[in-house]
């Protein structure tokens, strides 16, 4: 298990990769999702997926190619890595990641 903490604003959230699981928490909140219950934006999925502009599931199929792709990475480390490098484009910083059992560790070279 891989937590990583990012501040976006004035909101803490930390995001917790667990082998193919990915859960969201809002310190603020409280709050814990899955991917599924955060608020995604068309343009943002039709980025991604440019074939899926005129389909009404965009939402659910833009989910499902997703997690297929997380599924295909190897290994909790790079599969934070991938999700701190996407999260990063929309205005996250990086602060810290724990793996299970180990300390917090700020990320190196970050802003």
């Amino acid at each position: 298990m891989i937590k990583t903490t990012f501040r976006s604003g004035g909101d803490i959230i930390e995001v917790i990769i667990k082998g193919n699981e990915l859960l969201f928490y809002n310190t603020h909140s409280q709050m814990t999702t899955t991917i599924e219950g955060l608020k995604l934006s068309k343009a943002g999925v039709i980025k991604e997926f440019p074939d899926l502009e005129n389909d009404e599931e965009w939402k659910k199929k833009g989910l499902e190619r997703f997690k297929e792709h997380f599924k295909k990475i190897k290994g909790e480390t790079k599969k934070m890595l991938y999700i701190k490098d996407e999260l990063k484009k929309y205005g996250y910083v990086p602060l810290f990641y724990q793996r299970a059992g180990h300390r917090q560790q700020k990320f190196k070279n970050e802003k």
